[in-house]
């Protein structure tokens, strides 16, 4: 009980820490991004070219780091934080604590159309991971100080404490008790702390708001239906190009032809230049955004030709971040899903306005603006409670929390229907790798394959003479005897059932010899096979034990009924709720 109380004294102290430091880098994330922005701004001045070349050279910079110093993948990092909980034991390396906001710096910093948020959540998250196993914590509390880091970022960037913790709780944590809790409270309230005292106690996004409507529930019905169908396309595109590119062997190609791709959209719509917080902001104060550098703003000569030009920037962000990533950039959908949000509602509110403002009123474009944000974020993360506190944290929307609810949980809703996974998870359940609220399953998933072999059956050959068998069985207590060829592959098995039934006679079976006692297993085990897929194995053969080989057929061991179960309560134990 003492060293549990310790351990958890620990664990407030190492939250509080984990907090300042995860807040610090945020600050340092943003202050960079600004920076860079500021020294290049003059080159991207209306009309300018040179919008058509900074972003590929941010990207360059940062496939360079990548490939040469750091030589990781960091892509993804809301997703990589998902995985290092359910397959790494929540350890993440430490240069992540570093490489990624370096990298996320260079690429928005030029350009890049993606956003800082997933990179600062994998910053926070490695930033706990390392701090939890400097302390020698358990696993339990190696995922709650990753969980930690993470809402912390989130805090920190947006001035967010309480949408830092949902966003852990809905999207990170699957199992959650009330000594997870205080730690995150911890860690967000301090990392939100350092964010005050270094950006000001501004919102993150400013905005001029009117009033909430109880007449314009049906039109916030509508935002959030379109809400749900913008997050299919958000998700759906974005997986897709990334499988597209994915299959492209050589990085300098992928980033050639992102390069190019980057560049000319940024060209034609130049609010997809970076971010895009500066045109969520204009937006949101009533300003419209910036397109009048665009080839394209002759368009602009009338209302519905400014918000087709609208319609096509929301749909090629997510052309361009996705672009932006596959070829070398390291930056996250989260600032792209707000940007796109908010375009979406600029856009669908200017549509209600064009048909029926002479009929019944004109709708609050600023209002439709904010609540799109959030409904296309509870679409495309599947986080409804993290896009609603979040949306009113930042922009100090409060007054619209009914609105907010209703166009989440309708965009929730819808996405839903199609759709049973964010755009975080949904790689990570194709590959069973994705912990879930079902205890059963993430004891599961938890478990490796490859931890749970043993091979201390000694090995008999496949032309082993009745002698050499017995020498070999006299000196084992084996059940079972694997038969391996000289090249390591697996040949078959003898089991000792078989072997008893000559003993009493063995003077009539001289000439026997290991391939008339062998057989084949009813089934194989692979050395890194999910292990969801090991046990239907054993109940579909009502096996005791099956061996184990890699993918050329060679021999590594056998896996049993009992270390399973042993392993499974050993896991379950460990992701057991505790108060």
């Amino acid at each position: 009980m003492k060293l549990k109380r310790k351990e958890q004294n620990q664990l407030l102290v190492l939250s509080l820490l984990v907090g300042l430091c995860t807040g610090f880098m945020a600050v340092i994330l943003q202050k960079g991004i600004h920076f860079i922005q500021s020294m290049l701004s003059p080159l991207v001045e209306k009309n300018s070219l040179w919008s058509l070349a900074l972003p590929s050279v941010g990207m360059l910079f940062s496939l360079l780091l990548l490939r040469y110093v750091v030589k990781d993948d960091i892509g993804h990092g809301v997703t990589k934080v998902l995985q290092a909980i359910s397959r790494n034991d929540s350890r993440i390396k430490p240069h992540n604590m570093i490489s990624s906001v370096v990298t996320s710096v260079l690429t928005i910093g030029f350009g890049g159309s993606v956003g800082a948020e997933a990179p600062i959540v994998y910053t926070g998250a490695a930033i706990g991971s390392n701090f939890a196993r400097a302390g020698k914590l358990s696993y339990r509390n190696v995922t709650v100080l990753v969980g930690c880091g993470a809402a912390a970022a989130i805090a920190g960037i947006f001035k967010a404490p309480l949408a830092g913790m949902l966003f852990t709780l809905e999207i990170l944590f699957f199992n959650i008790s009330l000594t997870s809790i205080m730690p995150m409270m911890v860690a967000t309230v301090s990392a939100a702390v350092v964010s005050y005292l270094f950006n000001g106690f501004n919102p993150a996004f400013e905005c001029s708001l009117e009033p909430f409507m109880l007449h314009n529930i049906p039109f916030y019905i509508l935002l959030g239906i379109a809400g749900g169908f913008m997050s299919l396309y958000f998700t759906r595109t974005t997986l897709k190009l990334e499988d597209v590119f994915g299959k492209m062997s050589s990085p300098w190609l992928k980033w050639l032809l992102c390069s190019i791709g980057v560049g000319l959209l940024v060209f034609l719509f130049p609010p997809l230049l970076g971010e895009g917080y500066g045109d969520i902001t204009l937006l949101l104060t009533g300003q419209g955004g910036e397109l009048d550098a665009s080839p394209l703003s002759f368009l602009s000569s009338n209302s519905w030709g400014l918000l087709l030009l609208f319609a096509l920037v929301m749909f090629f962000k997510v052309v361009s971040m996705t672009l932006t990533n596959a070829g070398g950039g390291v930056g996250g959908t989260f600032g792209p899903t707000l940007f796109v949000g908010a375009i979406m509602g600029f856009v669908v509110v200017g549509v209600l306005n064009n048909c029926f403002a002479d009929r019944f009123w004109t709708l609050p474009v600023q209002n439709f603006v904010l609540v799109g944000m959030a409904a296309l974020m509870a679409g495309v993360m599947q986080a409804p409670m993290t896009s609603i506190f979040l949306i009113a944290e930042m922009t100090g929307g409060y007054d619209l929390f009914l609105p907010l609810i209703l166009s989440c949980v309708v965009s929730f809703g819808v996405t839903r229907i199609w759709e049973h996974y964010s755009i975080y998870t949904k790689r990570l359940a194709q590959k069973g790798e994705l912990l879930t609220h079902d205890s059963d399953q993430a004891a599961l998933t938890l478990m490796k394959t490859s931890d749970l072999v043993r091979d201390k059956y000694p090995r008999l050959d496949l032309d082993a003479d009745i002698d050499e068998i017995m020498t070999i069985v006299s000196k084992s207590t084996a059940a079972v005897f694997p038969v391996v060829g000289k090249d390591g592959i697996f040949q078959g098995l003898v089991e000792m059932d078989d072997i008893r039934k000559i003993i009493p006679d063995l003077s009539r079976h001289r000439d026997i010899h290991t391939y008339n006692l062998m057989k084949q297993p009813s089934d194989y085990v692979y050395r890194d096979e999910k292990m969801s897929s090991v046990i239907d194995k054993f109940e579909r053969t009502e096996a005791w034990r099956l061996p184990v080989i890699d993918e050329q057929h060679h021999y590594l061991g056998f896996i049993s009924k009992s270390r399973i179960l042993a392993a499974y309560r050993e896991s379950l134990r460990s992701i057991s709720v505790e108060d």
